[in-house]
This record gives structure tokens, sequence and C-alpha cells, in this order.
């Protein structure tokens, strides 16, 4: 099988929301206050830059798996 290719990048919240339906599996990594929320699809891989805040009110109520691969201070 050949690679999945390049990630694309969701420019608004609507196309998060409506690719959101679709999604297999759901990660975020948090870095300070902003968050990006990778959303894994069949066909591709959707990035979304947004807050922390904002990416977990968009995440509440999901049904698919959600990995938080936030970064841990040392």
């Amino acid at each position: 099988m050949a690679g999945w290719g390049v990630p694309r990048e969701i420019a608004n919240r609507e196309d998060f929301t409506r690719l959101l339906e679709k999604a297999t599996e759901l990660r975020i990594v948090r870095l300070g206050d902003n968050a990006k929320v990778k959303l894994r699809t069949p066909a591709r891989l959707y990035t979304f830059k947004t807050s922390s805040e904002d990416a977990d009110t968009m995440t509440k109520g999901v049904k698919v798996p959600i990995l938080d691969l936030s970064q841990k201070k040392k």
C-alpha cells in the first residue's frame, strides 16, 4: 500500500464539523494555548489549528476514538 499522502489543512470550523462525521479517529496535539486537531478519514488525514479551549468544545460528544498527544512539560 502506498503512503497516505500529504495531510490537508482545514480552513474553517464548518468543514471540520462536516468531516468529523466521516472520521475514524481524532487526535489532539496541544502546544500551550493552541491545539492542532487531526481527523483521520478512510481517504485522508485532515488538520485544523485552533485554541485549546475551542478544541475541547468542538470534540465534546464525538463518537470516534480520541487520542490526546499533548506534549507534557518535564
